[in-house]
């Protein structure tokens, strides 16, 4: 999978305000988070948009495709209408369910808005069907992932709970991995650690999909 959006990221481009290269995880998410906040509510109307129209090919490309994805909680990128344009071009999408305890994310499959319930963690919806458990996401030939920002080498920042962390490397060899992200959210370099597992694409409102240099193995 190529580029689809009608421009490319500039090369170099960063996180506006200065040098980053000695942030650590902690001050990006500050960075990241803040940047967030000044989203207008039309903007973010209009960034979901496009990720729906972008994720919408992504479907027609690979009849029969489990797709797991996520329903955005806040200031996050997408839409419950992307959800919708999945099911409508012939996926079958599996949402994330957060576990009591720390550990990986279990799995369920959204069937419509109906489906939706608020979850205990934070009132973040989940869908309230039977449990796939875990090893549900083995089954995604492609995984939408939430994501404070994403780097061109595929480095993922979340928000550091460690769910998807847990549940990325519980994915069939070969699964599209890929991190839903602001333009400015694709920057050059984020802070690593060994068990961060790499992306290897960004969607993006903008730019549409971006490859990364990013395998899905750990870092």
């Amino acid at each position: 999978m190529g580029e689809t959006g009608n421009d490319r990221p500039p090369e170099g481009s960063d996180t506006p305000g200065g040098a980053t290269d000695q942030l650590d995880k902690r001050q990006w998410r500050a960075r990241l988070t803040a940047g967030r906040s000044a989203i207008t509510a039309q903007q973010q109307v209009v960034e979901a948009r496009a990720l729906a129209d972008t994720a919408a090919g992504l479907v027609t490309e690979r009849a029969g495709l489990t797709v797991c994805c996520y329903v955005p909680f806040g200031p996050e990128p997408g839409s419950i209408a992307l959800l919708d344009v999945l099911r409508s071009g012939g996926a079958r999408v599996l949402l994330p369910v957060i576990p009591d305890t720390p550990g990986p994310l279990d799995w369920a499959e959204y069937t419509g808005t109906s489906s939706l319930v608020a979850g205990p963690y934070r009132g973040v919806l989940e869908p309230s069907g039977p449990r796939l458990g875990p090893a549900g996401v083995a089954e995604a030939g492609l995984v939408l992932v939430p994501a404070l920002g994403v780097d061109r080498r595929g480095v993922r920042l979340g928000r550091g709970g460690g769910y998807y962390d847990r549940s990325l490397v519980l994915a069939s060899p070969g699964t599209e991995l890929m991190a839903a992200v602001r333009d400015d959210e694709l920057v050059e370099r984020l802070p690593a650690d060994p068990h961060d597992v790499r992306m290897t694409a960004a969607l993006t409102p903008g730019y549409g999909v971006v490859r990364l240099a990013g395998d899905g193995a750990t870092a």
